[in-house]
């Protein structure tokens, strides 16, 4: 019996293909000498970005599994787009090495042979990822471990890294490939709804966040720079259409912002969408959702951005959320016009898919990374020490320091510790420190910090302290650290007493990792939401007094913050007085170790900051975790209560008496 057979006309490119396809048994194959004017082709762009290392749906800091995110349910993710869409290129934005304690671990001295990948590199490879960029975090173990990582002189990165603005100092030429052309054969009709197969160039370029000049100091200070993104692009992109690339696709570390272009600035994806000739834009960093026809965030207003329809100034534009909870898709609608294949932007589809916990995971991922897996729960399970209380970040909006009061002593006594030993010109100075609830919800209503009262280990210290970054000591004036605590307070939102319906809290426009605050009972200053932006500082005292602006502080902080990141003011890089060596987890850690044992009196009683009084005739309203007002009670705090146990994304709604604070 004859074997059915499809009619196809094959383009000159795959003319040297007929003798096989002739061999199948199929004789009636039409050669088409080029693909047709007005054909037409779908090429789908799927995007990854800010895994941060999270192949497995797991917790390390809580040491159990997460069903909503990880690498393993992205890929059932990728293999339903990869089944819709035949033609197709699997992208990664960056931000893929460094976030969690698998990271930390493979970082460390027990971390992979040469011979052998990161755990997350593992999983892409065998994924068949296309392409990869590389992100702020992934310097933030050093420029040695990223270029091992990707491949250069070890296992690693089994496709591709491209990034074009960040370059070697000595030699002037970018770290990584600043581009790539991919030759990718695609399915196409013809006019005459034939089908033809063609050959569509696709040129990649990667950029990344300029921030890691300063944010990535430690790692890039002397040995490379980063430079602007848009002149980066404006320089590189008519050399990729000499090249012949027919569409081009720039993936951008950086989420969106019309503020004025700088080449410093860390979202500048909406300036960039307007450089012409880039086709498709795949962004990050900011842990978004793009497109989201329900979000709020402020970048979804901003002029030119169709957060319906996924454009930016009319650039088919997507961005994946962080730790594998989302796949972003984009359907590149392509024309053959004028002898090339361009974008159709009408029928063009951009979407974000959405990992749930009933996506299956891909079995073979976890079977993959399985010593890695086991080796990184027993690396956080070293013990440290005891606590004799809950330590937690769901009410730190409304005033809970347990979590935070820890590291700001660590910090604090680290900071007059090498004062007193190797500073002595500061000697006189008080010495405060600046934390943050790294983990404020923003995530899901799992994202907080959680440390049960009992035995401390590794992984209670890295869910206390998130992130690898390094500590530093800054001078500020009186006035300075006003400033500082007057950005800090923008995590509110500016709350009317008279409206008698509720009023949201806090700012989704800010994040939780940039609300610093002191815990130093010396310092109490109070916080007025009543207020605009800039005038909420009330009664900033030093041990009762009022902190004059010309009076000077030392204050232990994070290398991220110190060098301008959250764009705080005055707090550029230039009033760094001690770059630690250490990491502040690893202060964290050493602090832990040396007291043994955490009591709330000793480590979680002293709270700077309260509301300042004010009757509201309506309920002001924060979302947290359902059922933990026990937590808030158990730490003193006595303001809020739970008014629903579901606003309908799984948070409960609590009301805070700003005026019983």
């Amino acid at each position: 019996m004859r074997r059915a057979c499809l009619s196809i006309r094959v383009s000159a490119l795959l003319s040297p293909l007929l003798p096989m396809l002739l061999l199948s048994g199929c004789a009636d194959l039409t050669v088409r000498q080029g693909v047709p004017e007005g054909a037409r082709a779908t090429l789908a762009l799927l995007e990854t970005s800010d895994l941060h290392a999270a192949v497995l749906g797991y917790d390390y800091y809580k040491l159990a599994a997460d069903p909503s995110s990880g690498l393993e349910r992205t890929a059932t993710l990728i293999a339903q787009a990869r089944a819709e869409y035949p033609d197709h290129l699997l992208i990664d934005n960056g931000d893929t090495i460094q976030g969690n304690a698998l990271a930390d671990y493979q970082a460390g001295p027990d971390g992979p042979a040469c011979g052998q990948p990161l755990a997350i590199h593992k999983a892409m490879n065998a994924l068949r990822y296309d392409v990869g960029m590389v992100g702020n975090h992934d310097f933030d173990f050093g420029l040695p471990f990223l270029l091992r990582a990707a491949g250069q002189g070890c296992a690693g990165a089994a496709f591709p890294l491209v990034l074009a603005n960040v370059r070697d100092v000595s030699t002037g030429k970018p770290l990584f490939a600043p581009y790539i052309l991919i030759d990718k054969p695609v399915r196409a009709s013809g006019a005459d709804g034939q089908p033809v197969m063609a050959t569509v160039k696709v040129g990649i370029v990667g950029l990344t966040t300029p921030v890691v000049n300063s944010w990535n100091r430690k790692a890039l200070e002397g040995r490379a720079v980063a430079d602007g993104i848009v002149e980066t692009a404006r320089e590189l992109i008519p050399r990729m259409r000499a090249a012949g690339a027919d569409i081009i696709v720039a993936i951008s570390h950086g989420g969106l912002d019309d503020a004025p272009y700088r080449p410093d600035m860390e979202h500048g994806s909406w300036h960039l969408a307007q450089v012409p000739g880039i086709d498709a834009l795949l962004t990050g960093h900011a842990h978004h959702a793009f497109p989201n026809a329900s979000g709020s965030a402020p970048q979804y207003g901003l002029p030119g951005v169709d957060k319906v329809k996924g454009t930016v100034h009319g650039v088919p534009t997507v961005m994946a959320g962080q730790w594998g909870k989302q796949l972003a898709v984009l359907a590149l609608a392509l024309k053959r016009e004028q002898g090339r294949w361009v974008v159709d932007r009408e029928r063009t589809a951009a979407q974000v898919r959405s990992v749930t916990p009933q996506t299956p995971p891909d079995p073979a991922i976890a079977a993959l990374v399985r010593d890695e897996h086991a080796g990184a729960v027993r690396y956080v399970q070293a013990p440290l020490g005891r606590s004799d209380y809950r330590m937690s970040t769901y009410f730190a909006d409304a005033g809970d320091v347990s979590a935070i009061l820890p590291v700001n002593q660590a910090q604090a006594a680290y900071l007059a510790a090498q004062v007193r030993a190797n500073l002595p010109q500061y000697a006189g100075l008080p010495v405060l420190s600046m934390s943050a609830p790294f983990k404020s919800g923003m995530a899901g209503p799992g994202d907080y910090t959680d440390v049960p009262a009992g035995s401390l280990a590794l992984n209670n210290a890295a869910d206390l302290y998130l992130y690898p970054n390094a500590l530093v000591g800054v001078k500020v004036t009186g006035a300075g650290l006003r400033a500082w605590l007057e950005k800090s307070a923008e995590r509110f939102n500016t709350i009317d007493p008279g409206v008698t319906g509720e009023q949201e809290l806090v700012s989704q426009a800010f994040a939780g990792y940039n609300f610093d605050m002191v815990t130093d009972s010396a310092l109490q200053y109070r916080i007025d939401v009543t207020q605009p932006p800039g005038r909420r500082i009330q009664g900033l005292s030093y041990q009762g007094r009022p902190v004059a602006d010309a009076a000077a502080f030392l204050v232990a902080t994070n290398s991220y913050r110190a060098s301008g990141g959250g764009n705080f003011p005055g707090l550029d890089g230039g009033n760094i007085i001690f770059a630690a060596p250490d990491a502040s987890r690893d202060v964290l850690i050493s602090h832990i170790r040396q007291a043994r044992t955490l009591t709330r009196a000793a480590n979680s009683g002293a709270r700077s900051w309260r509301f300042a009084p004010v009757h509201t005739s309506g309920p002001v309203v924060i979302h947290s975790a359902p059922g933990m007002l026990q937590a808030a009670r158990d730490a003193g705090i006595t303001t809020v209560r739970q008014l629903r146990a579901d606003d309908g994304s799984g948070y409960a709604v609590y009301s805070v008496d700003l005026a019983a604070d």
